[in-house]
């Protein structure tokens, strides 16, 4: 699936999931609705009707008493009007649910009306007795039970409304806790698909980018790992990019080829010229004169700076091919130090630095390294550290114990280098920002390189740690036996504090 069509998929997904609780609610909202009107056009139409007949069955009993008192015949007819007004509204209770108490009222209706012809004819003939007696034992005992029907009626009507409001309210309770709770797990799913959507395209760019990153720093055996068999632009991304650090690789490769061959053909025709020029010295081609002189120390000066650059730069093509070997021998820890302690004392003083030399009680008294190489590196060091240094700084040198074997520190308070050059400094021709706080002339670029590659043929490491403006330490950590090998018997990376 590619990266468009991943993207399309997890957002419609997670709208769909997050409209899921809003349907929901719609749907609980609706039969609530539903429920509302039910509970208005029967239930509170029927409470409505019971209070109508309630106050239909009143009018009767007034209309009656009416009747036998006026005893004429309009009081008749509003009577007779009433009791069919009464019948109607009974008839209309049967639509209700209330269908018992219909009948019973209904029952109580037809007794009245079967009554009242001959309450009407005894009142209107003036015969008080039997119109009162009709009354007394068959039409008002009727009109109370039904006025006793539509109050019971009443009352259960109100029970029955009653449980309905509070089922609907248990009912409206239930569907707010379920939509917040599907909303709630909506929202989880949805953050889940999310991030999970989020994390299938940040973590593949960002292993492109710390490759990039490593790239950039020199590390062209950096693997990203991102599957091959990814079906979007991520594995194309990857596999272009294991296509490009393959040919930088190459590239490096031919380059230090060719520098390795560049170094070794120069040497012989530099060499001939060192020749030529110590015979020249030497007046086997006659004498020169003060002009020739001068002229010929400033070429023999650039003759022998040319010849230290290619012997540099055969030495880093050897340790790269694996020919840079090491010769241990036994070496004196205290011989060391008091050796580098003697020989940069006189260029302290000449710099007006202040340079000591640090001995801890637990060195190891003796170690198996090849000294010249040592001697070369820690040397390389110190004249970093004083070139960089200004007057009335310090320079120290520090020899102590660690677990595998000895460290030296080599602490500074010059220039200092910048945290973002601080992983390249070990890289061929590589030179930090700080060459113009030297006052000297800039480097090759290749003592820290050739140092790192004796130190890791040693089987140790250099690390460094820098601030501008305060000062640098580079700190070593060697075995005390270091076995007889070439660089390329042992392949150590260097990490930077």
């Amino acid at each position: 699936m590619t990266l468009r069509s991943r993207l399309a998929v997890g957002l419609v997904t997670i709208s769909i999931i997050l409209v899921g609780p809003l349907v929901f609610a719609i749907q609980s909202l609706y039969g609530l609705r539903d429920d509302a009107r039910e509970l208005r056009d029967r239930d509170l139409a029927a409470s409505l009707l019971l209070g109508r007949l309630r106050e239909g069955l009143n009018d009767l009993r007034r209309q009656e008493l009416a009747l036998l008192f006026a005893k004429d015949a309009a009081s008749r007819d509003a009577m007779d009007h009433q009791i069919t007004q009464v019948a109607a509204l009974v008839d209309s209770l049967r639509h209700f649910q209330l269908s018992e108490y219909s009948r019973s009222i209904a029952t109580s209706i037809i007794q009245i009306a079967n009554v009242a012809p001959a309450e009407y004819g005894a009142a209107l003939a003036s015969k008080t007795k039997t119109a009162d007696s009709l009354s007394a034992h068959v039409f008002v005992p009727a009109l109370n039970h039904a006025d006793s029907s539509v109050r019971v009626a009443e009352h259960e009507l109100r029970d029955r409304t009653a449980v309905r409001v509070n089922n609907e309210t248990t009912r409206i309770s239930a569907t707010a806790t379920w939509s917040i709770a599907s909303l709630g797990l909506a929202l989880l799913i949805a953050a889940v698909l999310a991030y999970r959507l989020t994390r299938s395209i940040s973590s593949p760019i960002e292993e492109l980018k710390s490759g990039m990153r490593a790239v950039a720093d020199g590390d062209l055996g950096y693997q990203v790992e991102i599957p091959t068999n990814r079906a979007d632009e991520f594995s194309q991304l990857a596999d272009s990019f294991r296509e490009m650090t393959r040919q930088l690789t190459e590239l490096d490769k031919l380059k230090a080829e060719f520098v390795s061959v560049a170094s070794h053909e120069l040497k012989t025709p530099i060499n001939v010229m060192i020749g030529y020029l110590q015979l020249l010295d030497e007046g086997v081609y006659g004498s020169l004169t003060p002009e020739q002189i001068e002229v010929h120390k400033t070429v023999a000066a650039q003759a022998d700076t040319l010849l230290r650059l290619v012997k540099r730069l055969l030495d880093v093509s050897r340790f790269e091919a694996g020919g840079g070997r090491l010769e241990p021998r036994a070496v004196k820890v205290a011989h060391l130090a008091d050796e580098l302690e003697r020989a940069f004392d006189v260029l302290a003083r000449q710099r007006e630095i202040e340079f000591s030399v640090q001995r801890g009680s637990d060195v190891p008294e003796q170690v198996y390294w090849d000294l010249d190489r040592i001697h070369e590196v820690l040397g390389n060091l110190l004249s970093n550290a004083f070139k960089f240094t200004p007057r009335s700084g310090s320079v120290e040198l520090a020899f102590d114990s660690a677990d595998s074997g000895v460290r030296i520190v080599v602490r500074d308070t010059g220039a200092g280098i910048p945290k973002d050059q601080l992983p390249r400094i070990f890289d061929k021709f590589y030179q930090a920002d700080n060459q113009r706080a030297a006052g000297a002339a800039a480097g090759t670029g290749l003592g820290l390189a050739i140092a790192k590659q004796i130190v890791d043929a040693h089987g140790g490491t250099i690390t460094c740690d820098s601030t501008p403006g305060v000062g640098t330490v580079f700190t070593i950590t060697l075995p005390v036996r270091a076995t007889r090998r070439t660089s390329a018997s042992r392949s150590i990376p260097v990490s930077v504090a």
